[in-house]
C-alpha cells in the first residue's frame, strides 16, 4: 500500500481543482452529478444522493466515438448550471 497525498483547491462553489503527484484534474457539480475531466480523460457520474447509488462512465481523450462526445457535452452542461446558479445568486 502506498501513500497517497492529493489536494483539493475550491474554486467556485461546485467547481474544484484536484492536485495530486500524479497530475491534476478539474472537477465540476456536486451530489447527484458530477464531471471530472483529468489527464485520462472525462469521467461522468450519475448518482442518487443518500442512496449509495450511482453510475459512472469515462470517456478516454484518445480516439472519439459517442461516449466522448456525451461526456464532454455532459460536463459543458454541468459548467453551464453552475455558472447559470454562480451568477443568480
Amino acid at each position: 500500500m502506498g501513500l497517497r497525498v492529493r489536494k483539493i483547491v475550491r474554486l467556485l462553489p461546485g467547481v474544484r481543482l484536484n492536485l495530486s503527484k500524479g497530475g491534476g484534474s478539474l472537477s465540476l457539480g456536486g451530489r447527484g452529478l458530477s464531471v471530472n475531466l483529468g489527464r485520462e480523460g472525462v469521467r461522468t457520474t450519475v448518482g442518487a444522493p443518500g442512496t449509495g447509488l450511482s453510475y459512472s462512465t469515462r470517456a478516454p481523450w484518445a480516439g472519439g466515438g459517442t461516449a466522448r462526445t456525451l461526456a464532454i457535452v455532459a460536463a459543458l452542461a454541468a459548467l453551464a448550471v453552475l455558472a447559470w446558479f454562480a451568477f443568480a445568486a
